[in-house]
């Protein structure tokens, strides 16, 4: 006599779902692994692009545009758009502790090519940066409070406009505001935290604003059309600003900063940043065990340690000066007489001590 199936059939079903389960996994660790690949290398073409367009014309880092005509520099942006497709599809398998961790690979990528490819040299010290960079956003990422998806565009709108966050979101807009207008005009050439920071800062605010977008896009999907409330489009407008202003200040620390250099710090204060406003746009911390948060302090501070390390051990950049020639020697003077002609103080215009260096591109 046949039987329908019953309890006993339970065991299969569960193998067959933990089947399921590996195997999603195994996907959203392959597309995260690809996606790090991408990004990574997507720092290289972005350069080389920075650098082609600098030697033709105003350099991105002192306020060019002209990379958006380099076909590289959009090489380089195709590929990064790639990589966070693939990220972005990496979470539709598997959950965020097997994906975020694997990002730090696009760290490893773009130092491990730019020492090869743009012959930018990453010393032992930084080295040991980098390693501390990865390992503290690891600490961060596994430690980190388990999100509660929204299940609507009001919802979400709900936790964006709460004091705390909104508090953040000032805070946010002041320090980029102010890093904009004040620090980037006199510290961001010589400074690389100040570029960084103003990408970090939006970009926790972005990711926000892109999580919002795409409980939109799957509502709508699923047949809840989400298109016609207002917050949806604030979403969009946030997210577009927010993204324009970090491409901006990310070209100008790539045409500014060592490659090797960017990458880490970028990665770690980004992590670190959006890790710490979704804790506080979702009340995440208040269930956590003291345990729990005093490893993500640590991870921070590893995070900072490694920062500290990566910009100490940073080769020096070469002058942008647009000058034609070298400043002349200290020992060189002209002593104007009364019939204005310029003679040299030990009068031998021809000295050992008098000469000027004509840069060479001056002549290509």
């Amino acid at each position: 006599m046949d039987r329908s199936p019953t309890n006993g059939g339970l065991p299969p079903a569960g193998s067959s779902s933990s089947s399921s389960l590996f195997s999603d996994n195994l996907k959203g660790l392959l597309l995260a692994v690809v996606s790090s690949a991408f990004i990574g290398a997507s720092f290289i073409f972005k350069k080389k692009g920075l650098r082609r367009a600098g030697a033709e014309g105003a350099r991105a880092g002192l306020g060019g545009y002209g990379y958006l005509l380099e076909p590289l520099w959009w090489v380089g942006m195709i590929t990064m758009i790639v990589g966070e497709i693939s990220n972005f599809v990496a979470y539709m398998f598997a959950p965020a502790l097997l994906v975020t961790p694997l990002g730090a690979l696009s760290i490893i990528v773009s130092a491990v090519l730019a020492h090869f490819i743009l012959k930018e040299k990453l010393q032992r010290m930084g080295v040991l940066g980098c390693v501390l960079c990865i390992a503290g956003s690891t600490v961060i990422v596994l430690h980190a409070p388990e999100e509660k998806t929204p299940s609507s565009v009001e919802q979400i709108w709900d936790l964006a406009t709460q004091p705390a966050f909104l508090l953040y979101t000032a805070s946010v807009a002041a320090v980029s505001l102010v890093l904009m207008l004040h620090c980037s005009p006199r510290y961001g050439q010589t400074n690389i935290m100040v570029y960084l920071s103003i990408c970090s800062t939006i970009g926790s605010l972005t990711v926000m604003s892109i999580k919002a977008i795409g409980i939109a896009i799957k509502l709508t999907i699923e047949g809840i059309n989400q298109a016609g409330y207002f917050q949806t489009w604030v979403f969009t407008m946030v997210a577009i600003t927010c993204i324009i202003i970090q491409l901006i200040y990310l070209n100008k620390a790539l045409d500014t900063f060592n490659t090797a250099v960017v990458s880490p710090i970028y990665y770690a204060m980004f992590t670190t940043l959006t890790i710490f406003a979704s804790a506080i746009m979702f009340k995440d911390w208040s269930g956590q065990s003291a345990s729990n948060i005093a490893s993500e302090i640590c991870g921070i501070i590893t995070v900072l340690s490694g920062t500290t390390v990566l910009h100490s051990t940073r080769e020096p950049d070469p002058p942008s000066s647009t000058d034609l020639y070298t400043p002349l020697s200290p020992k060189i003077f002209w002593h104007i007489q009364g019939n204005e002609r310029g003679k040299h103080k030990d009068d031998d215009l021809l000295s050992g001590e008098f000469f000027t260096v004509v840069r060479q591109d001056y002549f290509t």
